[in-house]
């Protein structure tokens, strides 16, 4: 009785833990944009006295080359080994009621303006350093010379005067268009650069914008805080493929001693390998293009979701004792594979619009609708892994297994020390979301998805560990005849005990009559 209702408490408090995790985790959503920002008629938002629009945001690396920069402000080339933003076909669009109001004859009837700027000079931006809330220069402030009527405020940073850097864009006369000049801006030093589109003019509201901006680090087009992850990418894809030999060699020095349960891990270890190294080619063509290849990232993420769903049907399936507790799953077995299938179509679903669109540009209804349900699904894989873990646990404590009990402990500390290592890296993620809302600590931002990668792989190595094909099979393995005797030697030592304990009672019987 003391094991069972210790059995049952830990099993709560797992339970408690893991459904924490599992809504902790799916409340993350980290998305990244491409190094080519495209904008289809996009709006300006209202701020203080001014109108932006955010043209994208990149960590950028400083040159290879130690050859000076040029010194003129507008380059119209594409230098390799540089990092630069380019802006190519950039048109601004106002509204026929702003034409309307514009005499046909003057030659500056509006201005739009470029912003770039280094987040650390975030404050260089509006008229803070003037104790004013205001963005966009106000008459009070351009008779005080501390700035210009129509224009942003601007700050220029005493150690690189260029910098914020600003580009004007005029409407002239009464056309309804305006096309920025093609400029490229080379970026001589590292940081997380911002870009903003700006207007001031009350005239111009409605104003909307079309074309797209390119940005380029020395190596490539991948994006500063998503390099490293090609690199942790092709070395998982080796990592996989060392894996892979040891289990296949293993799996050819035993095959007569294979179950079903090993054919399941094969399937998970060589999606591990598809998926990685199709992960590495994403990015490899990313960094050389500036697009994200539609058929790559369909084929990794379609094999993401079935690797994802497959790892998750692994667990359960050993948790619930398959192949070594019990023969087949039994009745069952609709239920689990209604569970996985359902995970496949939400979280495919998911993937696809997560790297193939952009989840930013969704609304909170919609991403929340995208979102819940593989958090749900999640919910319901693990409180099901860890119940029936739970389950398995009794039931071999009961027969006295003691082999295959010692095994399932391996695996439940191997899990409870995932258990805890992700609720601890949970927490450093949503302190490091909320200490670093602007990204500027982007240099370190690929270690988050690195962790979840090596989490998932190191807990398929325990699997293979512990499940390895052996010359002693009886140690993991269900077999109905070892099975029989031990219920039997249990139900043989259960009427034993029971004919002794009729005899005695007959015999102290015997002896009441004969007082």
């Amino acid at each position: 009785m003391e094991v069972r209702e210790s059995c049952r408490i830990k099993r709560r408090l797992g339970l408690f833990f893991v459904a924490l995790l599992c809504l902790c985790d799916s409340m993350i959503v980290v998305t990244v944009d491409a190094s080519v920002h495209d904008y289809f008629n996009e709006a300006f938002t209202s701020r203080s006295n001014a109108f932006f629009f955010h043209g994208g945001s990149e960590g950028l690396h400083a040159p290879r080359s130690t050859i000076p920069l040029p010194t003129a402000p507008n380059i119209t080339t594409s230098p390799k080994g540089k990092s630069f933003i380019r802006f190519d076909d950039v048109t601004f669009i106002r509204t026929k009621e702003s034409v309307n109001a514009q005499n046909a004859m003057q030659q500056n009837t509006g201005l739009v303006e470029a912003i770039i700027l280094d987040i650390k000079d975030r404050k260089r931006i509006g008229g803070s350093y003037l104790k004013s809330d205001m963005i966009c220069c106000t008459p009070q402030l351009a008779d005080e010379g501390a700035c210009k009527l129509g224009e942003v405020i601007i700050q220029r940073n005493p150690d690189n005067p260029d910098w914020p850097r600003r580009i004007k864009t005029f409407f002239a006369g009464t056309h309804q268009e305006t096309k920025m000049e093609s400029v490229t801006i080379e970026i001589d030093k590292t940081g997380m650069y911002y870009l903003y589109f700006m207007y001031c003019d009350p005239q111009l509201k409605g104003t909307i914008i079309k074309g797209r901006t390119v940005w380029r680090n020395p190596s490539g087009y991948l994006p500063g805080k998503m390099a490293p992850l090609m690199v942790v990418f092709g070395l998982m894809s080796l990592a996989y493929l060392v894996l892979g030999l040891i289990w296949f060699l293993k799996f050819v020095q035993r095959w007569k001693d294979i179950i079903q349960l090993h054919y399941h891990i094969t399937a998970v270890i060589a999606l591990g390998m598809c998926e990685s190294a199709l992960w590495y080619f994403e990015y490899s063509n990313l960094n050389s293009t500036g697009k994200r290849p539609m058929g790559i990232t369909i084929w990794a993420v379609t094999f993401t979701a079935v690797k994802k769903t497959l790892s998750r049907l692994l667990l359960l399936v050993v948790s619930m004792g398959y192949g070594v507790v019990r023969p087949t799953l039994g009745g069952i077995t609709s239920r689990v594979l209604l569970l996985g299938g359902t995970y496949l179509v939400a979280s495919e679903s998911y993937e696809l619009v997560e790297h193939l669109g952009n989840i930013n540009d969704f609304s909170g209804k919609t991403a929340l609708f995208l979102v819940l349900p593989v958090t749900f699904l999640d919910a319901c894989f693990i409180l099901w892994i860890f119940s029936s873990l739970s389950k398995t646990l009794e039931q071999l404590q009961m027969k006295r297994n003691m082999a295959k009990l010692e095994l399932y402990r391996k695996f439940t500390n191997s899990l409870a020390v995932s258990v805890l290592l992700s609720i601890a890296w949970i927490g450093f993620e949503l302190y490091f979301n909320a200490t670093d809302p602007l990204s500027e600590l982007w240099q370190v931002y690929w270690i988050i998805p690195a962790f979840w990668t090596i989490l998932a792989y190191s807990l398929l190595v325990v699997i293979c560990i512990l499940w390895a094909p052996s010359h002693n099979p009886t140690r993991y393995s269900y077999m109905e005849e070892n099975e029989d005797i031990e219920e039997g030697i249990s139900l043989t030592n259960s009427s034993k005990a029971t004919g002794d304990s009729v005899t005695k009672l007959g015999e102290d019987l015997e002896e009441d009559k004969r007082e």
